[in-house]
Formats: structure tokens, C-alpha cells, sequence
């Protein structure tokens, strides 16, 4: 019964130790797979809706530290349920009135395929911010023989 509520609702977390769920994704920085990080680290990160503030605050934090997070061989990746165009239009709002620029890509989750492999939308929800806050750090190094 808990393993179909659990299907039903969509996937849990990854938990430590597990394959992180591959996907293939639509980003500011064009198509991206996950494939594409092999062999680093990768934060992927959840944010429920473009402009809005904590959201923002958020991102401008990561990109003063994606320099520092690249000498330790690590990615970020932003995720939301809003469209590139939205991202985009959101990146350019951040560097205008932040004077910083989000070097990082940002997946425009619509179908939400990626937000649930990785845990990430609220079963509960209805509306189009399905998108918790969530924070996944993985490697894609192969460990073992």
C-alpha cells in the first residue's frame, strides 16, 4: 500500500548510495543530460517560481560561490516548472538589478518529469508551483570496479 501511494504521488528523494534517475532536460544553456556531468560533481537545485524574492536571494548566493564550487570539480543546476523564456527573462532581471550573472543553467521543467524523479513536487498540489524547495547533490563518478 505505502509503494503505490509512493508511485502515485510521484518518486522520493534519491536516497545515498542509489543511481541518481538520469534525464534529459530543457536549460537556459540549451539541452542538457545528466550524462553531460559525468566524472563531477553536480548540485541540482529546486526553486518554486521565477522573480520571486527568497528565489532570487537564492540564486544570486549560488552564483557567488560557483566559482569556488568549479575548483572542486562541481556543477550547478537550477530547476523549475517555468519556461526558458521565463528563465531567461528572470537571469537578465537578476543581472539588471543584481548586477550578477547567473552563469549556471536553469531546466525548464514544464512536464515536471525531472522535478519528480528527484522528489521534487509537492504531492498535495494542484496549481502550477508544484516545485518544492530541494537540494540533490550527486557525483557521476562510477564507483567500484
Amino acid at each position: 500500500m505505502e509503494q503505490q501511494e509512493q508511485q502515485t504521488q510521484g518518486q522520493g528523494l534519491p536516497r545515498i548510495g542509489e543511481q541518481a534517475p538520469v534525464f534529459d532536460a530543457v536549460t537556459t544553456h540549451g539541452n542538457i543530460s545528466l550524462n553531460d556531468y559525468s566524472g563531477q560533481w553536480l548540485v541540482l537545485f529546486s526553486h518554486p517560481a521565477d522573480f520571486t524574492p527568497v528565489c532570487t536571494s537564492e540564486f544570486v548566493a549560488f552564483q557567488e560561490v560557483y566559482g569556488r564550487l568549479k575548483e572542486m570539480n562541481t556543477e550547478l543546476l537550477g530547476l523549475s516548472i517555468d519556461s526558458v523564456s521565463s528563465h531567461i527573462a528572470w537571469v537578465r532581471n537578476i543581472e539588471e538589478n543584481f548586477q550578477t550573472t547567473i552563469e549556471f543553467p536553469i531546466i525548464a521543467d514544464l512536464d515536471q518529469k525531472v522535478a519528480t524523479q528527484y522528489g521534487m513536487v509537492m504531492p498535495e498540489s494542484t496549481g502550477t508551483e508544484t516545485s518544492r524547495r530541494s537540494l540533490s547533490l550527486m557525483t557521476t563518478k562510477k564507483s567500484g570496479p
